[in-house]
């Protein structure tokens, strides 16, 4: 559970902005370019676990959603320096996400949650594990001795991780999302009706078909691009690694307080 007050909408936009996860935000106009090329000329580690096929081939194509679902400078010909996520779209993507935790604590769903980004929002996916199971959600405990891009799938605090030499890594690969997916069945276990995550976690878990909320940065297009398809149920914009990751903590008491699920007595 939060920690903190939930902030207002305004008082978490000012927050946003403040601590740089939206407004001008660190990640550089050239490296968000380079992915958006990237990703359009076929290159799968961009693609995060979708299947994008040949939708996505112009780069300005790509640039156009990253402007309207992520608030990117849309003039095609700012190439390098600063770039922007837009907080109201932080803020309503939240909403969104806040929409189906509400709706997975009132049916008691099935969800996993999991993050390829454990420096940033570990605590995060963490805090919002711990509140879905305490009105009783079934979180899904990830089969023991799976291994994917030789490395460990790790599950601590309710949250999926990618494990290698005994050190919690970073990372964009679908892979370790497949390998749970896939080894659930096999065990008799039932695939989660949410999945919570973030990179090639949500597109794997998106392109399997189970409903997904994800968190993407403004380098990260292929979440936005499975949103606007459909595929993906909700990404929410923003910057997925800032300086210290407290600064995650209004917006994640904002987000449990939208669902129904901060406080004492939280909404089932």
């Amino acid at each position: 559970m939060p920690t903190i007050a939930a902030p207002s909408r305004s008082e978490l936009i000012e927050h946003l902005i403040r601590t740089r996860i939206a407004g001008e935000v660190a990640t550089p106009r050239e490296n968000n370019l380079a992915h958006y090329r990237e990703l359009a000329n076929g290159n799968r580690y961009y693609w995060l676990g979708l299947e994008l096929g040949d939708r996505w081939t112009d780069e300005q194509d790509v640039l156009a959603v990253m402007a309207e679902r992520c608030g990117v400078d849309e003039d095609p010909e700012h190439r390098q320096g600063q770039d922007t996520i837009d907080p109201e779209l932080t803020v309503d993507g939240l909403d969104r996400a806040a929409a189906l935790l509400r709706k997975a604590a009132q049916d008691r769903q099935r969800v996993l949650v999991a993050t390829g980004h454990p420096g940033g929002l570990l605590d995060v996916h963490a805090q919002t594990a711990a509140a879905l199971s305490a009105v009783g959600c079934d979180l899904v405990r990830v089969p023991l001795g799976l291994t994917a891009d030789e490395g460990v799938v790790a599950q601590l605090a309710g949250v999926a991780m990618y494990e290698r030499g005994a050190t919690l890594w970073h990372t964009h690969s679908p892979q370790p999302m497949a390998e749970i997916l896939t080894a659930l069945p096999q065990e008799g276990e039932e695939l989660p009706d949410l999945v919570i995550a973030d990179h090639g976690w949500a597109g794997c878990a998106a392109q399997f078909g189970i409903e997904t909320v994800g968190y993407a940065d403004c380098n990260d297009p292929a979440l936005f691009l499975g949103e606007n398809e459909g595929t993906l149920s909700v990404c929410v914009p923003l910057d997925d690694h800032v300086i210290n990751p407290r600064f995650y903590e209004p917006m994640t008491a904002y987000l449990l307080d939208a669902a129904g699920l901060a406080g004492p007595s939280p909404l089932v």
